[in-house]
């Protein structure tokens, strides 16, 4: 079909679907008996609509003869079309308006039973296939053509993140007629072109943000006005920080808006490490920049809306500023307007982040003061619904529950969703008494009880009532063992994997996860991943306040320690690590050559799993290492073989920081481990490139260049393989370099350190400043902005801030957490040559080269000079307003020094 008939089948199409929508709206608010089955022809319909208004989206801005795909849709259109049109006759009421204006909504009667609509949504479903994998295939077509090539296997991205992701696809979103004034406000907000670019929606925990998180997100993909969405979930790998956040958004939007592509493409074409830089270089170059330069093709831009969900459960709270700061910066981006999304519990560190941000930049709602009456009605609503579908398919009386029992379920659960949804996946259970399970829910009605106890202790209690009373602590042990496991994981496993790390049957796994669907996410398919429902699960386990008073309390202290001692046992099994585990050919093998599955096949997630994490779990059970402990032996025999699949699994970037955690809780009386790690870290910083890009270069170059007394070369020389020799003489011993930062293209003027030792700050003529991590000599972030060389540098006594000071007369201040420039001080008339901050970080004095002389700071807030008071120095100087007034210069004062 040509471009025009193609549109116009598109907008066909979607009007029919609009009106359909409309009219299953008015049978829902009419039909109480079929809901279910409007609310999925609604679901199905309002899918097929959202995926054409996307096709049409492509139609519009795209040279039409690459979209081969969906340029051939024309059948499958009008067959579609031709079918909404059937619907829509069967849908409209009477046989006419005079019947509908006589009878009215309330008299209409759904005209289609289960089984019809069965036949009605896989019919559609059909066409939603067709239309998704033809615009899937053309937008790929497009973002990846021969002129636009972008290799996006260069951002990776935090998996499960997004709200459409199979990790997400069956959580709750909010039922209708629910939510309806919030979700109102937001749908407005995101509208209104003079709104603030930012909607945080804070709450404690439980009353469900996430859920309304899902539904926003879905409802603007519906509109094609979603951008992107990142869901933090705190235990799921790279979903609990913030490594792959901006990766992962960026991914999302460029699907969105092709026009974003050259920016990417150069980007990753300058520096393909750029998913490991900071976040503030990570936002400008993935987000920033190629949104600013999109050139708009469109009459009016689509503003295009970030969902980001449980943003506390990111781990770092400086990364969780960060984000925040970083994001500010969207408000006036052009020619793509973004609104972005925020949900969270409101943490200090939260508030505070938001209290930072310029004024009018966002707008926040408080869940849980929300009117208790809207609250109540919702949650009324949540439960009538849940509890009839069980009522339906357990085919129980009609006047099941009774209205007092749900009132009593209302009083109970406000203002807490996560309590309501629980309660009914408990009630409902397969093979259990909803009437009965529904009474014992209703006696823990009493004020003793805590809400998260009225939440969990019905399932719990109900599960060890069932034992035998001689098995009971054998019940409760292996609880302790394998819900605990599941429950302090730093990143969820399945069935398989996790029988395999516990060293338990398979079957005993299953059997103790069974009974507890109403808490746990726990899959038919043994291989896919056991996940908590909710965080507040956890957090009702392993609460300090249940230890003696719960027989359920888990002691994570002691978990931590057992998981630890599985995963040394495992990576030292006889099916663990050792040398050329993917079987490679050959020393020269590159990681980016070596197949994802053969990575996969090599190490299963449970070894990947304890490779990543056995640190980390013997950091949290608070056990030292010791000499001759089962960390010494292990690191002693396997070190190499754990470099390997750390460098298989791509994480030897993280390789000096988890040294350095091993190292922090290292006994001080265990000279050997410490002597051990201090060598292997100095082995690691001199050889983590080559690691990183060739695995099994660990036992060839790194090994046989590593100097004659490096204890990693001793303990392991055993395992140089014959035929590598050595054509020069090796290095005696370790040189005093630690590490060579290299990366400004110009000569360094100014070097110092950060007062906790974490930064080194660089001043270079390149006009740029460095910030690099001391522990792994990489660069942190690039400071741009100064337009001639930077002369001198100085952080601020709580290492939050760097002044810097160049020849094009200005002063910058600058955020060491995000990179930002906070302010540009202007004045000088000459080159400046010196800067300090007071020692509490209220002043910063300069000098320059402008014919007057240094000054100190003004009353109060005087400080000693930052020179020599001797030098005979010819300057002004410039003591500067506290920082948050930091627009204008406090005063000018003279001192004559001699």
């Amino acid at each position: 079909m040509d471009g025009l008939s193609g549109a116009a089948s598109v907008i066909a199409v979607i009007d029919i679907s609009a009106k359909i929508v409309s009219l299953c709206l008015q049978y829902s608010k009419a039909v109480k008996d079929a809901k279910d089955d409007i609310e999925r022809v609604q679901r199905k319909v309002s899918d097929i609509s959202h995926i054409l208004e996307q096709i049409k989206q492509l139609l519009d801005s795209q040279d039409k003869t690459r979209l081969s795909t969906t340029q051939g849709l024309f059948s499958s259109l009008a067959k579609c079309r031709k079918e909404l049109e059937d619907l829509q006759i069967e849908l409209e009421p009477g046989k006419g308006r005079k019947t509908m204006s006589r009878i009215g909504f309330r008299a209409l009667k759904w005209p289609f039973t289960s089984k019809h609509v069965d036949r009605i949504v896989s019919n559609l479903e059909g066409y939603e296939q067709t239309f998704s994998l033809a615009l899937q295939v053309d937008q790929t077509t497009v973002v990846l053509s021969i002129d636009q090539k972008l290799d996006l296997a260069k951002l990776p991205i935090a998996q499960g993140a997004s709200y459409d992701s199979h990790t997400e696809e069956h959580n709750a979103r909010c039922l209708p007629n629910t939510r309806t004034a919030l979700l109102q406000d937001i749908t407005n907000w995101a509208q209104d072109k003079d709104g603030k670019s930012i909607f945080w929606l804070s709450g404690m925990a439980g009353t469900g943000k996430s859920t309304i998180a899902r539904t926003i997100a879905e409802s603007f993909a519906s509109h094609s006005q979603l951008g992107a969405s990142f869901f933090f979930k705190r235990g799921e790998g790279e979903r609990g920080n913030a490594s792959r956040f901006f990766t992962t958004i960026a991914t999302d939007l460029v699907a969105r808006e092709p026009g974003m592509v050259p920016g990417i493409r150069k980007t990753l074409n300058e520096d393909s490490a750029i998913s490991h830089k900071a976040l503030k270089d990570q936002f400008e170059k993935l987000i920033l920049q190629p949104l600013l330069g999109i050139k708009q093709t469109r009459s009016q831009a689509l503003v295009r809306v970030i969902v980001i969900d449980a943003l506390d459960e990111c781990e770092r709270e400086a990364d969780v500023r960060a984000i925040l700061q970083l994001l500010a910066q969207t408000k006036d981006i052009r020619p793509v307007p973004l609104r972005i999304v925020v949900t969270s519990r409101p943490e200090l560190h939260i508030r505070l982040g938001f209290k930072e941000m310029a004024n009018g930049t966002y707008q926040d709602l408080v869940l849980h003061e929300v009117p208790r009456s809207t609250i109540e009605h919702d949650i009324r609503l949540f439960l009538e619904h849940e509890l009839g579908t069980i009522r339906k398919e357990r085919m129980l009386a009609p006047d099941w529950p009774a209205q007092q029992q749900i009132l009593a379920l209302v009083e109970l659960a406000v203002p807490l969703f996560i309590y309501a949804a629980t309660v009914c996946r408990y009630i409902g259970s397969k093979g259990s008494s909803p009437t009965a399970f529904l009474n014992k829910v209703l006696q823990y009605q009493k004020a003793t009880f805590s809400q998260l106890e009225r939440t969990y202790l019905p399932v719990l209690d109900q599960l060890l009532s069932e034992q035998e009373e001689d098995e009971k602590e054998t019940w409760l042990q292996a609880f302790r063992e394998v819900v605990g496991s599941v429950i302090v994981l730093e990143s969820p496993l399945s069935t398989v994997s996790l029988a395999r790390l516990l060293q338990v049957p398979q079957e005993e796994i299953q059997c103790r996860l069974d009974s507890l669907h109403s808490v746990l996410s726990v899959p038919n398919n043994k291989d896919a991943p056991i996940r908590l429902l909710h965080l507040s699960f956890r957090e009702f386990l392993v609460s300090p306040t249940k230890q003696g008073n719960s027989p359920f309390w888990v002691d994570k202290k002691r978990t931590h320690q057992k998981l630890a001692s599985r995963c040394l046992k495992l990576m030292s099994g006889s099916s663990g690590l050792r040398q050329n585990m993917c079987g490679l050919s050959g020393p020269g093998v590159l990681r980016g050559e070596i197949d994802e599955k053969t990575v996969a096949t090599s190490l299963p997630p449970d070894l990947q799993y304890a490779c990543r994490y056995w640190i980390d779990h013997l950091k949290q059970s608070g056990q030292g290492v010791i000499d001759g402990d089962a960390t010494h032996l292990f690191l002693q025999k396997h070190l190499l073989h754990w470099l390997e699949a750390i460098s298989l699994i791509r994480e030897s970037r993280r390789c000096v920081h988890l040294l350095d955690s091993l190292q922090a809780i290292t006994s001080l009386s265990a000279k050997l481990v410490l002597g051990f790690l201090r060598d292997v870290k100095r082995f690691v910083l001199r050889f983590q490139l080559i690691l990183a890009d060739a695995p099994l270069q660990i036992y060839y170059s790194a090994l046989v260049f590593a100097p004659e007394r490096s204890l990693v070369r001793q303990t392991f020389l055993s395992q140089v393989p014959e035929k590598t020799k050595m054509l020069s003489i090796a290095e005696t011993d370790w040189d005093a370099c630690r590490s060579t930062l290299e990366g400004h293209s110009d000569e360094v003027s100014a070097v110092t350190f950060s007062p906790d030792g974490q930064l080194v700050a660089s001043a270079s003529d390149d006009n740029t400043v460095r910030l690099w991590e001391t522990v792994t000599g990489t660069c942190h972030s690039t400071l741009k902005g100064h337009s001639s060389e930077v002369s001198a540098v100085a952080f601020s006594p709580d290492g939050q801030l760097v002044v810097s000071v160049s020849d094009d007369k200005t002063v910058r201040l600058w955020e060491t957490a995000t990179g930002i420039c906070r302010s540009t001080l202007k004045g000088h008339s000459d080159y400046i040559s010196a800067a300090a901050f007071s020692p509490d970080g209220q002043l910063v004095v300069s000098a320059s080269w402008d014919k007057t002389k240094l000054v100190a700071g003004t009353p109060p807030c005087g400080f000693a000079l930052p020179l020599p008071v001797t030098a005979k120095l010819m300057h002004w100087g410039y003591a500067w307003a506290p920082l948050v007034e930091l627009a204008e210069c406090r005063a000018m004062i003279s001192c004559r020094m001699t």
